[in-house]
């Protein structure tokens, strides 16, 4: 996937990673890219910034994924990547307030699968399309603190895996961006705030700007990897996961420990 004079949809679009995208997307001659973000202030800022069109939606709401779709179609042209970007931490631990975790799921999961649900059928119908989700590393490896993160997270990769195994051979691709620490909204916390401990854990190997990522997507588009790992580490892990579980876990389990002050 090169993006040049390609259609692309960006959620989360406001700041951080999402607008990050935006910018080099347009660098890289898009034919046109939609930033998409809740927040209308930010949105607008991104698409005013980079001479692309803005639109309003929040993601955990099937008929604003829906709108947002039909309208790029209609008025500009086929979406020919969506990256459903946008994301939510909270849900510290099992305590955390049924909310936190159904909130979780929303954005973090089911935003995913509004857009496959509305877009695949599109795509399949003119020969294909790709889909970027992001997701984390913690949906690879889990999360030190961030229950409802962490969970949703390997919910997201689930669900991108499902969605290319499923519909491959009709030309989807998929693409699930997994990053560590990145410098965002998200991340760029006080140490005393309740998710320290994570980020503490995820920026063990160093913070990254989000046009540093931005340049490891495009990276990752060109060879159409499933998995989009902005820190290499990152695979090293998760064969350690898989090679013995039973010591993985007593690892994090001192990890946490350490972090915690357990």
């Amino acid at each position: 996937m090169n993006v040049k004079d390609k259609i692309a949809v960006v959620t989360g679009a406001g700041s951080g990673i999402g607008r990050a995208l935006v910018e080099k997307f347009v660098s890289e001659g898009a034919r046109q890219v939609v930033a998409v973000d809740i927040n209308a202030e930010n949105t607008r800022q991104t698409a005013d910034d980079n001479g692309c069109i803005a639109m309003t939606a929040d993601v955990s709401s099937d008929e604003d994924i829906k709108r947002v779709i039909e309208d790029t179609e209609n008025d500009i042209g086929p979406i020919d990547l969506f990256c459903s970007n946008a994301g939510v931490g909270m849900g510290l631990n099992e305590q955390s307030p049924d909310r936190e975790w159904q909130m979780s799921w929303e954005i973090n999961v089911m935003s995913h699968v509004y857009a496959a649900r509305h877009l695949v059928p599109r795509m399949t119908e003119r020969g294909g399309g790709y889909f970027l989700n992001t997701a984390s590393a913690a949906g690879l490896l889990n999360q030190i603190g961030g229950a409802a993160y962490g969970v949703s997270k390997h919910a997201a990769v689930g669900f991108g895996e499902w969605l290319a195994l499923t519909y491959a051979h009709q030309g989807i691709k998929v693409s699930m961006l997994c990053p560590q620490a990145v410098k965002t909204a998200m991340t760029v916390q006080d140490d005393e705030a309740d998710g320290a401990s994570a980020t503490k854990a995820a920026a063990g190997d160093g913070m990254m700007e989000p046009e540093e990522l931005a340049d490891i997507v495009i990276e990752g588009l060109e060879r159409e990897s499933f998995l989009i790992l902005t820190h290499p580490e990152v695979a090293t892990y998760m064969q350690r996961k898989t090679a013995d579980y039973d010591r993985w876990i007593k690892g994090m389990n001192r990890l946490h420990r350490s972090l915690t002050g357990e």
